[in-house]
């Protein structure tokens, strides 16, 4: 079966789909890395320590990888592969089943931390995006030759966050320096834990496929209903997944903010919790894989507030071979990923053409 059929045929990058298996929305997962210099901070000792460390789960990246990649920064910026996963496996299942016992990714994005680390650019990559695959390795230790023209995130079914990364670098010239993936599950348990979320709808969201219905007005979003709002497409915009993309960072905003204000450190019950949900969520490479590692990136991430946050979509258009996709504009995303190996920040030519950053989705949510 070609990656094209496993992705289930052609579908519309501006329309929802059909079936109710394929509605996946995993999570924001730069709102999980914030969400960790809270969680992580105050945890250091005994066997609590031990405990959150054993939950990591760990992936070899840079060994996977090998040689043949682009160099790494000697300045301490960094570049952070943000994938959400979307496994039916365990807890997860109730959002539905696997086709053809693939997971899948269909939240990713680059943070790019600057030296200093004062400042970020998070860059959305639409699942949709056409683009030349490696070859990868697959999980049964086999070669696949890769591929001329599949969707991004067929990179991830065929051979995970390894394969994923390997894209990335081959696709665009910029070193991925380290990986973090987390799930739904994780993801809603926190919003729980944190006693939810507060944000302001401009304006009415009603998704009867993620069971969302939110008239215009300040909300306190439980799990399940911050699930719903990250994972809405049908509810927003046009109904497809750029929309969703902006929605998504409008949403990691309010919880950035949220999540400075809320006095953990305070309540030792409620951070062991969340530091006990969050590591259990999960899959790093090796060298963050423990909680010293994962506590330092995180006090950097702590610092930076909303504001010193650049959040765009990868520039994009409708392919020009299959309506029904999106395809990299060359020139643009050149300026994107030239700027963030240079250490600078993404000028705003790069998205002026781009048809994933035009819209009003993320003015819905505050």
């Amino acid at each position: 079966m070609s990656e094209h059929s496993r992705d289930g045929g052609k579908r519309a990058a501006g329309r929802r789909r059909r079936k109710s298996s394929r509605r996946r929305r995993a999570l924001v997962i730069a709102a999980w890395t914030v969400a960790a210099g809270v969680l992580l901070g105050g945890v250091g000792v005994g066997w609590f320590y031990a405990r959150l460390n054993s939950n990591i789960k760990t992936l070899d990246f840079d060994k996977a990888l090998g040689s043949d990649r682009p160099p790494s920064a000697d300045d301490g910026a960094m570049n952070i592969l943000v994938l959400g996963s979307d496994s039916r496996g365990g807890d997860n299942s109730e959002y539905g089943q696997d086709d053809g016992g693939s997971a899948r990714s269909d939240t990713a994005m680059i943070v790019h931390l600057y030296a200093g680390h004062k400042k970020a650019a998070v860059v959305s990559i639409p699942r949709d995006t056409m683009v030349n695959r490696p070859s990868c390795m697959l999980s049964n230790g086999k070669p696949d030759p890769g591929s001329s023209r599949t969707m991004f995130n067929a990179a991830f079914s065929v051979g995970g966050g390894v394969c994923t990364g390997k894209t990335v670098e081959k696709m665009w010239g910029i070193r991925v320096d380290h990986y973090i993936e987390a799930d739904f599950t994780g993801f809603k348990k926190i919003i729980d834990t944190l006693g939810g979320v507060e944000v302001t709808t401009t304006k009415p969201i009603k998704d009867n496929f993620s069971h969302l219905n939110l008239p215009a007005g300040t909300h306190k979003l439980g799990g399940e209903e911050a699930l719903g709002l990250v994972r809405t497409r049908h509810g927003v915009g046009d109904g497809g997944d750029l929309g969703r993309i902006q929605l998504q960072q409008a949403f990691i905003k309010a919880l950035s903010k949220q999540v400075k204000g809320i006095g953990l450190f305070e309540d030792p019950k409620k951070l062991l919790d969340l530091a006990d949900i969050s590591t259990k969520s999960l899959t790093t490479d090796k060298p963050l894989g423990d909680v010293n590692s994962l506590m330092g990136l995180a006090q950097s991430l702590k610092g930076i507030d909303t504001q010193d946050m650049q959040m765009i979509t990868l520039p994009v258009t409708t392919d020009p071979i299959d309506h029904n996709r999106v395809a990299p504009l060359p020139r643009e995303s050149k300026m994107v990923w030239d700027a963030l190996s240079a250490d600078q920040p993404i000028p705003a030519e790069a998205t002026a053409n781009s048809t994933g950053d035009k819209g009003t989705v993320g003015e819905i949510v505050r």
